[in-house]
């Protein structure tokens, strides 16, 4: 091969091996989990998940681990599997299901077409890490029943991971989201 030819050659594998050595590695995915909790026999027999809002700062792919000082911490290459407002209102769908086992339960997002006799409405105002390394969940709550007025209630959950993996704080975040589950089967007795 003429020298004139190696050097682009040369300089083009060169780029190659540089951009290969950049490339970032795969996401790590991580999703909300189920937590079992008391059974309670008496709620309405269908119940709507309907709406979850998450605040604006955690509606992201990446996990957020804590807003200390106020600074957002995120999780590099440590991803929702799903949006986290729709894995939410799965969650505690999946949850509420387990402790009301005579209850039908779906979120808003299902493609059931079935009318629910209590509609559960969720506000996430915070699910993160605070400065002492608790998982702090604070949300509010309204449930309602036929065409009155909504029960309302404001609730915070702290749960301390086992460590500060993010499996571990994942875990922590499912737990307090267990918590808050029980809070809205208070609210449906």
């Amino acid at each position: 091969m003429p020298p004139r030819f190696r050097a682009p050659l040369l300089i083009a594998g060169s780029l190659a091996l540089a951009l290969a050595g950049c490339a970032s590695p795969d996401p790590k995915l991580y999703t909300l989990s189920q937590v079992a909790g008391p059974v309670q026999t008496k709620a309405p027999t269908r119940i709507e998940v309907r709406s979850v809002s998450i605040a604006r700062y955690l509606d992201r792919p990446q996990v957020v681990r804590s807003t200390s000082n106020n600074q957002i911490a995120i999780g590099g290459n440590e991803r929702w599997g799903d949006p986290l407002g729709s894995m939410v209102s799965r969650i505690v769908a999946e949850n509420l299901g387990q402790r009301l086992p005579k209850a039908v339960v779906f979120n808003g997002d299902s493609a059931l077409s079935v009318t629910p006799n209590a509609l559960v409405e969720i506000d996430i105002q915070r699910m993160d890490l605070d400065h002492s390394g608790s998982v702090v969940l604070a949300a509010q709550i309204a449930v309602s029943r036929g065409n009155g007025t909504p029960a309302v209630k404001t609730v915070r959950y702290e749960v301390r991971p086992a460590s500060t993996d993010t499996k571990d704080l994942v875990r922590a975040m499912s737990t307090a989201l267990g918590q808050l589950s029980d809070a809205i089967v208070q609210m449906l007795g």
